[in-house]
């Protein structure tokens, strides 16, 4: 064994190791970063994204003006794209990660539909929100999963251990094509809320911005906690008990997946699903259309009895003016280059031959019921390997890369300790938090600041305060995005656990040739 794998828990994250010097030199390129992002703001009028611009006529808002500052009239702002007014699309993301991929991927669709700005979240700790079951009908109301979702944003703030999704995935080819624009969460907030997120960086100023009337208020309203608030806030409260978005066909038609009588019996439910065009609905010419922000609750969906969950969307209508290549460019998004370049050199300079590898999930939910079936897979796979590999000159051990939330100390008396204990036949290597190289990709993903560069930033305004360098106090866990590159990596194969959304994340980045897509930036040569 090369490494151990250490059972992670729901954190994303580790203490950051005092007086590094390569820390020393982020914290002065993320000044740098900081300073470019000023310069920038101060080279755009301040009214393009001032929270009086967000709206064309405080008269029709009625008193929401005097109760939401946010929602006030003013002057329209040049250069938006609908109406003299910029619109946005947030939504409230949940679960593990490969969940929050998959949700922002819809919702990437979905902007791009509705002509709105995405507002980009940041990466949610592990199930640190939970959306329930749609298949049994007992989800969370997107309200409340919006709720839960701002304050668990606002933990990550206060911690200073927010990363946004666009920290970690990449966004750039969307963003250079035009095809979809998007916003940090941390400038849409600023700007629109009227905080100084930068206060978040003081040690004894965070508390005051989380806990002000404006920070409370914004909570209200993009919650949907105010309800629908007149061209401000559009909150959508259609989930999956009840809807399946479409585009394009089949409004107003019921799903092919209802509740069956069973589930009415004994659940005393009434709920009827309906395939609703999302852009009849939320479109040109509906209330939605007219708000500020629209907001969605999960955005997540996956194919269920011969439907879909939540969005059934997979194709364009011949009047769409949405490109044809669009769908395709949103099925895989890589992740960010510090993190392929880790996965990749792990690959080709640590573990150097041919190898396999296994994604084995044995701990979390349902997995920790089918150890046996998953180990099975892998036992064929290799039995199938040895095969070939007695045919071949060759006759050293075959390498398998392990990626599993199993502690080593526990491996003794399954099939993992009797591969550990066979070194003759196979050599194990495996990743771990601490491993330097996954920790030099972290720093370097910090540093480089992905997700404010991807994102527009409007006005002459300070989104992360003045002369503050806002660096993490603790450095990010990206071990799994490292895990899942190395995994794509792998030559001899790959046995995933079956139902898993990061084997099924690795097997979309395999068919991609993620680890063939561009040149490696070494870390120790970076």
């Amino acid at each position: 064994m090369e490494a151990q794998t250490r059972w992670r828990g729901g954190s994303r994250w580790r203490r950051r190791a005092p007086e590094r010097p390569l820390m020393f030199s982020a914290s002065l390129l993320c000044t740098a970063l900081l300073f470019f992002f000023l310069l920038s703001y101060s080279a755009i009028p301040g009214s393009f994204f001032s929270p009086s611009a967000f709206s064309s006529s405080s008269s029709a808002r009625g008193g929401a003006s005097t109760r939401f500052p946010q929602c006030s009239g003013g002057s329209e702002r040049p250069g938006a794209s609908v109406g003299g007014r910029e619109r946005f699309l947030w939504y409230a993301p949940h679960s593990g990660f490969s969940n929050q991929v998959a949700e922002l991927k819809n919702a990437v669709l979905m902007a791009a539909i509705l002509n709105r700005t995405l507002v980009v979240p940041p990466v949610l700790d592990h199930h640190a929100v939970v959306l329930g079951s749609c298949p049994k009908f007992r989800v969370s109301s997107p309200s409340d999963l919006r709720a839960s979702v701002w304050d668990h944003m606002a933990e990550l703030l206060r911690n200073r251990r927010f990363v946004s999704m666009g920290d970690v995935v990449d966004l750039s080819s969307l963003v250079s094509t035009s095809a979809v624009r998007v916003i940090d969460f941390r400038v849409f907030v600023s700007i629109w809320c009227g905080l100084d997120l930068g206060l978040a960086c003081s040690a004894s100023a965070p508390e005051a911005v989380l806990s002000s009337r404006n920070f409370q208020q914004c909570k209200a309203l993009l919650s949907g906690l105010e309800g629908n608030v007149q061209d401000c806030i559009f909150p959508v409260e259609d989930d999956c008990r009840t809807t399946v978005w479409t585009y394009g066909q089949g409004d107003g038609t019921l799903d092919a997946f209802q509740p069956d009588k069973e589930l009415r019996k004994k659940k005393k439910i009434s709920y009827i699903r309906r395939r609703r065009d999302v852009y009849k609905a939320l479109g040109p010419g509906s209330e939605a259309e007219k708000a500020t922000v629209l907001a969605f609750g999960t955005l997540f969906s996956s194919p269920y009895k011969g439907s879909e969950l939540y969005i059934d969307i997979h194709g364009l209508p011949a009047n769409s003016p949405i490109q044809p290549s669009f769908l395709q460019s949103i099925e895989y998004l890589p992740f960010a280059q510090e993190i392929l370049d880790a996965g990749r050199e792990f690959a080709l300079r640590k573990i150097k031959e041919p190898f396999l590898c296994a994604q084995l999930r044995l701990l979390d939910g349902q997995f920790k019921n089918h150890w046996k079936t998953t180990f099975s897979t892998l036992r064929e796979k290799l039995k199938m390997l040895q095969a070939e590999h007695k045919g071949k000159d060759s006759q050293g051990p075959i390498n398998i890369f392990i990626m599993t939330d199993l502690p080593l100390a526990n491996w003794t008396g399954n099939y993992l300790g009797a591969l550990v204990n066979n070194p003759k036949s196979y050599k194990l290597h495996s990743l771990h938090e601490g491993n330097e190289l996954v920790m030099k990709a972290s720093k370097m993903l910090m540093v480089a600041g992905h997700g404010l560069r991807a994102g527009f930033l409007p006005g002459s305004h300070n989104v992360m305060g003045k002369n503050k360098t806002c660096a993490p106090q603790q450095l990010p866990d990206i071990l799994l995005y490292v895990e899942e590159t190395v995994c794509s990596c792998a030559t001899l194969g790959f046995v995933g656990t079956s139902g898993s959304t990061i084997a099924a994340s690795i097997e979309l980045m395999r068919r991609h040739h993620t680890c063939n897509s561009s040149p490696i930036i070494y870390m120790q040569d970076a």
